[in-house]
C-alpha cells in the first residue's frame, strides 16, 4: 500500500453493517443517503467509490425498455385502472409507513 494516501478502518457489526469513516466520507464528498459502489477486483481487493447519482440502473433500464417495446407492440393489452382497483390498492398499502433510515431487521438481511 505504498501508493495509499489514507489508510483507515471500521468495524463490522453483528448485523454486517459499518460506518464509513469520516475521512473517507470527506474524500468521496458523501452526504447522507448517497450511494457508494464496491468494486471487487480480481486480486481480492475491494475498491470503494462514490456512485454517481446520474448513472442509470441497468436492470431498471432493461425492464423499462421491455415495457416500452411491449406497449408499442401490443397496445390493445393496455387497460385503464378502474376506481375499484385504485381503492383496492389503497386498502392494501394505505397507512403503511416506511422509515428508509431505520436499520434492517435480522430477517431482512
Amino acid at each position: 500500500m505504498a501508493n495509499s494516501i489514507l489508510i483507515t478502518e471500521s468495524t463490522l457489526t453483528d448485523r454486517y453493517q459499518t460506518t464509513v469513516p469520516d475521512a473517507v466520507r470527506k474524500a468521496l464528498h458523501l452526504g447522507k443517503r448517497e450511494k457508494i459502489r464496491y468494486t471487487i477486483q480480481p486480486d481480492g481487493n475491494v475498491l470503494l467509490s462514490r456512485a454517481d447519482q446520474d448513472e442509470a440502473d441497468p436492470v431498471l433500464g432493461s425492464f423499462l425498455t421491455f415495457l416500452a417495446n411491449d406497449i408499442q407492440a401490443n397496445p390493445q393489452r393496455l387497460k385503464a385502472a378502474t376506481p375499484e382497483l385504485a381503492s383496492r390498492i389503497q386498502s392494501l398499502v394505505g397507512g403503511i409507513e416506511v422509515d428508509l433510515d431505520a436499520p434492517l431487521d435480522d430477517e431482512d438481511e
